[in-house]
């Protein structure tokens, strides 16, 4: 894994945070801070692969790209529709990103011990 991906995942996902508070107040600008966020946070989901043969790591990893792909749509819909319907895409893509947080490490864990 490249050095640099945790110092851009953690940029990308507190500017994301940022701009879907910012979101709220309406303010502009606030989609745009989202969306740089969301493409940074994704880019790394994206890059960072998986090597291994572990099926279910596999089917985590790509629920993992699904997210991180929703998470930029959200941005999308943020900025093309004015209305909310970007926080049911955010929805979904936090949960399906929370999940993959804590399978992932789960299911190395359990490979590691075999």
């Amino acid at each position: 894994m490249n050095k640099y991906y945790s110092v851009i995942a953690t940029v990308g996902a507190v500017v994301l945070l940022l701009g879907a508070a910012l979101q709220i107040t309406k303010l502009v600008w606030a989609p745009y801070f989202y969306l740089i966020g969301a493409i940074m946070f994704a880019y790394v989901q994206v890059m960072s692969g998986y090597e291994g043969k572990n099926i279910v790591i596999r089917r985590l990893r790509r629920q993992q790209i699904i997210g991180a792909i929703l998470l930029v749509v959200a941005g999308v819909m943020m900025i093309l529709w004015k209305r909310n319907e970007w926080v049911a895409c955010l929805t979904i893509a936090a949960v399906l990103e929370l999940y993959t947080a804590f399978r992932i490490p789960q299911e190395e864990e359990k490979e590691k011990k075999h």
